[in-house]
């Protein structure tokens, strides 16, 4: 890939396994791909093969665990049964073991589906999520994909063919109904998915209503992405990236907060030099960059791997604002790191960069209740905690105080937590 005139072209199923023998030669580990694509889904485009991904390094190469799917990812009965089935060429019973599979990797974590979704015969809700008084999710329809898939994606269920699983609103008209009902909303986030694997004008469908008048107490418009990631030219090449980057500025001009999210997992995809280019053509446009990702095992577990990418975020314009903890869901038991293991990698992370670096937040956990970060282990009187805090949540009267957890080093996750002391009780209560 050597300029913007590149097509997109995309690799998955069957395919993704002839790409990793073509590549590595390693007949087992194609293998083993073949058989995990079955549950999990995983697709790769020609920029992170040809650009992101060190080849030399094979399956160790921390992108290539990013974007392919590795045994371990299953337990060794699942990947048994699927690879078993597949070997009698049963495409029924490979159905029937992938979907009982999945229905154990919590598709939908921290009750997206039936707490998050607005209850209201009023309005066609399928697609929104309002967890947050002030903020409002939008999952736009023609969204709901990915230039490439990260493995260790919470919302892999949306790219499964199980069109009960999918979240996707009918329109841009669902969100602005809601919006005009809700004047409590500041901020609204597009997501997905990604929203900017989309047309530009089928974006600007979701954009348009906040140029018009209607919705002034939108005050705030995020757009979650990771194509500067793995697909920079989405905002390079031609007629397309230019009418996207125009709209953006429009918002901006019109008074918006327009935030970028971007997901950047490892300081590797902010080296290439459309991904620099691509950062200068946002800058020009007034848009905040922000960066997030999850801490996933494999792929950046060592501290010097964040001080390395936030310094390298702060230098280019980009605000890091958070470092999550890997959900319950998918394969999190391969990806997921305990939570005491997770609070010394940010802790010393945060401890190899300057103030300005210091803008992200972690580890969180975004969780039923809202979204909690680690601040440590305490020793209080009854043995040793964690000490938490909401920065977000369901109860808005929760938002910063501190509360304690009984401290156990193998939890990775909100529900395996329980509250230190009686006045705790209420923080765990949802």
């Amino acid at each position: 890939m050597t300029g913007p005139t590149h097509r997109l072209g995309t690799v998955s199923g069957a395919a993704l396994s002839r790409l990793v023998l073509h590549r590595t030669g390693d007949r087992r580990l194609a293998e083993d791909v073949h058989v995990v694509a079955q549950v999990l889904p995983f697709k790769v485009n020609s920029y992170v093969v040809d650009e992101l991904i060190d080849w030399s390094r094979g399956p160790d190469d921390p992108i290539f665990r990013l974007v392919f799917p590795h045994r371990d990812m299953l337990p060794s009965d699942d990947f048994d049964n699927v690879r078993q089935a597949l070997d009698k060429g049963s495409r029924e019973e490979v159905a029937t073991i992938v979907a009982t599979i999945r229905e154990r990797l919590n598709p939908h974590p921290s009750d997206q589906l039936t707490k998050n979704i607005p209850q209201s015969s009023d309005f066609d809700s399928w697609g929104l999520q309002h967890k947050y008084r002030e903020t409002l999710l939008v999952f736009p329809r023609h969204g709901q994909t990915c230039h490439s898939y990260c493995a260790y994606c919470f919302r892999w269920a949306q790219f499964v063919q199980q069109p009960e699983l999918r979240q996707e609103t009918s329109g841009a008209s669902a969100m602005t109904r809601y919006l005009l009902a809700h004047p409590e909303i500041t901020d609204v986030l597009l997501t997905g998915g990604d929203p900017l694997v989309m047309h530009t004008a089928l974006l600007e469908r979701y954009l348009q209503p906040f140029l018009d008048g209607e919705l002034p107490h939108v005050t705030t418009i995020r757009i979650g992405t990771k194509a500067l990631s793995f697909w920079p030219y989405r905002f390079l090449d031609g007629p397309q990236a230019d009418a996207m980057l125009a709209m953006l500025a429009r918002l901006v001009h019109d008074g918006r907060h327009v935030a970028l999210m971007l997901h950047v997992s490892h300081p590797r995809e902010l080296e290439t030099d459309a991904a620099r280019e691509a950062l200068r053509r946002l800058h020009d446009t007034g848009v905040v960059l922000r960066s997030q990702a999850p801490l996933v095992r494999h792929v950046n577990d060592d501290a010097s791997v964040w001080s390395r990418m936030w310094s390298a975020q702060v230098r280019l314009g980009i605000v890091p604002y958070y470092l999550f903890v890997e959900r319950d869901t998918g394969a999190s038991r391969y990806f997921g790191l305990p939570l005491e293991r997770a609070w010394q990698i940010y802790r010393d992370a945060v401890a190899g960069v300057s103030g300005l670096g210091r803008t992200a937040r972690g580890p969180v956990m975004s969780a039923t209740p809202g979204k909690v970060v680690v601040d440590g282990r305490v020793e209080l009187d009854r043995g040793p905690a964690f000490a938490l805090r909401f920065l977000q949540a369901r109860r808005p009267d929760l938002v910063g105080r501190p509360f304690f957890a009984t401290f156990d080093p193998h939890v990775q996750w909100w529900d395996e937590l329980k509250p230190y002391r009686p006045s705790d009780r209420v923080f765990f209560a949802e």
